[in-house]
């Protein structure tokens, strides 16, 4: 396995989205700040048969502020006056993939590392009184650029999300879980990006594939968290189908499922003494 090459979304640099503060509601601190070490496994590419092993340092960072947050839930700030309805900001990236070392893309261009950003319109569905218990719909619109030898625009992806969080859960404090699944979309220059093979690239085994936009697969993802005094845990596992895509009969597709794993861990070191009032 080589750790050159990989595709990974930022936000899922799982083990750092996941950080959350104690799970009762309180006074907490305005911000805390930590760094933190992950354990990641993930294919070279969605749809790559090739994986990789590799860690990746991460901060933790936690603010909560009255008109911006940023949290395990993301980057958000206050634009309506309900606590049912948040705007966020959702980011995510991709990781170069060198073609020299991929089987599937030998001969092809390489993959450049992209950034993907855009708005993210979360819907609280349902929730308990006490809020151990609360399940929000997700809708991020994200667009992806290039982001070495220039920034070029490679179209735009759509993963609208339910997710629903448990805190305390199975009676074990401090222990929260989330449970989030749906669909993804992508748009025609997105996925000619990373599926799509030229003519002049084509091989016997590896005929010319003009990919289209549309459904891009569905996502399965749990994870488990706590956070100590001094340092934060969690794990997360992802399940990943690609049947029914709009680019499946690319030859770059090799595999139409996969699973991929982390683990991490975060070290405290410094928050605020200004306490506010917070319900995580």
């Amino acid at each position: 396995m080589s750790l050159q090459r990989r595709q990974i979304p930022l936000a899922a640099l799982l083990v750092a989205a996941l950080a959350a503060s104690q799970a009762s509601a309180g006074d907490k601190p305005l911000w805390e700040l930590g760094i933190g070490m992950s354990a990641l496994s993930f294919p070279d590419y969605r749809g790559s048969d090739e994986s990789s092993l590799y860690a990746i340092p991460f901060p933790y960072v936690v603010y909560r502020g009255t008109f911006l947050k940023a949290d395990r839930n993301g980057i958000r700030g206050t634009f309506f006056d309900s606590d049912r309805i948040e705007l966020n900001v959702s980011v995510g990236a991709s990781l170069p993939v060198n073609s020299s070392d991929s089987r599937a893309r030998q001969g092809m261009p390489d993959l450049q590392p992209t950034v993907e950003i855009g708005p993210s319109l979360d819907l609280n569905l349902w929730r308990t009184d006490d809020r151990r218990y609360r399940l929000d719909l997700r809708l991020p619109v994200r667009t992806a650029v290039t982001v070495k030898g220039g920034m070029d625009n490679i179209g735009w992806v759509f993963s609208p999300r339910l997710n629903l969080d448990i805190l305390d859960v199975g009676g074990l404090a401090g222990w929260n879980m989330g449970l989030l699944a749906g669909p993804m979309v992508g748009s025609k220059s997105n996925h000619e990006y990373f599926y799509s093979v030229a003519p002049q690239y084509a091989t016997a085994d590896r005929p010319a594939f003009d990919a289209g936009g549309g459904y891009a697969g569905s996502q399965f993802l749990m994870s488990v968290s706590k956070r100590y005094p001094r340092y934060w845990v969690g794990a997360f596992a992802r399940w990943d189908s690609l049947k029914g895509a709009a680019f499946i009969d690319s030859p770059l597709v090799r595999r139409d499922s996969y699973v991929a794993a982390g683990v991490g861990i975060a070290w405290i070191l410094g928050e605020s003494s200004t306490r506010v009032e917070a319900a995580e």
